[in-house]
């Protein structure tokens, strides 16, 4: 079986790094994986740049043709979408050659179609997407209450490179390091990191770090401006090396108005970087206890700034969480787990495909 596994565009992101962990490590020697996307900065992370195809950012007419040849001329049974907009992309497709295409369909975000057309969106999914791919069992529960068929979805929780996202024992160091690391967009809620940070401006032992680029990225430097935080919050722009700026915190902070299932999460489990996050979305079930990380159930910058000041006084209690939270993403949250239960929603579609040729 042929499969392709497309996304919209390889810019730095959650959803996007997922598909680049899929391109580098799927291989079985029943399936031949060819991949399609738009240009960005992950390009270079593609390993087998000989079976990518490049598409148009932004013209869909071009791309609609772009994976129409590449169906056809590879032979193509399985598409798998990373957003929703490639599982229009597929549909359209089936519509067009006339080949009925399997189509798994990995939900990383909460779409506008989802929000404003939610029949529409329902429809989509039950009528023409084979299997749906969960990333949290809060998402899987979501979508059971949009209405979509509980027997096409299935959980498989992000998996974290765990040669990548080493563990590493935090050095004793004169200041302590807060961190965000998000795309700088309204959704990830800079307003209440700067809050909590203007909160603690006194203490000139703490210091604030943002990583990350995105649209944002001038209003939340004039906001530090504005609030007199040039000293405190420390913009580091995009970052190529995750592991490297969230070894570096002494705690992350996560300020999301949404999440479905954060990448960023399960990082800094991994590294030993101690998690203060808003309880939203899918996060509950990485976090789920206080041995693991902190939850805060609002979004009072109040809350944020009592558990980062007891996490700066409490040495003991950060390398005990650390220690609880590695063993933890070990155990479910590795690569290797996310890779093997995807490879085996290919299969599982492989042999219904199998059983609907021989039935004809």
């Amino acid at each position: 079986m042929n499969v392709l596994l497309m996304t919209d565009k390889l810019i730095t992101g959650g959803a996007e790094y997922y598909f680049c962990k899929l391109e580098n490590q799927l291989k079985h020697p029943k399936l031949v994986f060819y991949t399609a996307a738009g240009d960005g900065e992950l390009y270079e992370k593609i390993n087998n740049k000989e079976h990518f195809i490049r598409m148009s950012r932004s013209n869909h007419a071009v791309n609609l043709s772009i994976i129409k040849r590449t169906v056809l001329e590879h032979d193509i049974d399985l598409i798998h979408a990373n957003s929703l907009r490639m599982v229009l992309y597929a549909t359209a497709i089936q519509k067009l050659i006339k080949k009925r295409l399997k189509i798994v369909y990995t939900k990383h975000n909460v779409t506008m179609i989802e929000k404003e057309f939610r029949s529409v969106f329902v429809a989509l999914l039950n009528r023409h997407v084979t299997r749906i791919i969960a990333v949290s069992g809060d998402e899987q529960e979501n979508l059971f209450q949009l209405g979509i068929q509980p027997s096409k979805v299935t959980t498989i929780y992000n998996g974290v490179d765990l040669h990548q996202f080493m563990y590493h024992e935090k050095e004793k160091a004169e200041s302590f390091k807060v961190g965000i690391l998000a795309r700088l967009s309204p959704e990830k809620n800079h307003e209440l990191f700067l809050e909590i940070a203007r909160k603690l401006k006194y203490d000139k032992q703490i210091q604030f770090y943002i990583g990350g680029d995105g649209p944002e990225y001038s209003k939340i430097r004039q906001m530090i401006e504005e609030f007199g935080l040039n000293r405190n919050v420390h913009m580091m722009g995009e970052v190529k090396e995750p592991q490297s700026f969230i070894k570096e915190m002494n705690v992350l902070v996560l300020t999301s108005h949404r999440e479905v299932f954060p990448m960023v999460i399960l990082e800094a489990m991994a590294v030993g970087t101690p998690i203060i996050s808003v309880n939203t979305g899918g996060i509950k079930e990485a976090i789920i206890s206080e041995k693991l990380g902190c939850l805060v159930s609002d979004y009072s910058a109040e809350s944020f700034c009592n558990h980062i000041t007891l996490m700066k006084n409490n040495q003991h209690l950060r390398t005990e969480i650390a220690k609880y939270a590695r063993d933890w993403v070990q155990k479910n949250f590795s690569l290797e787990k996310m890779i093997n239960a995807t490879m085996q929603e290919y299969l599982d579609c492989q042999n219904v495909l199998y059983k609907e040729q021989n039935i004809i």
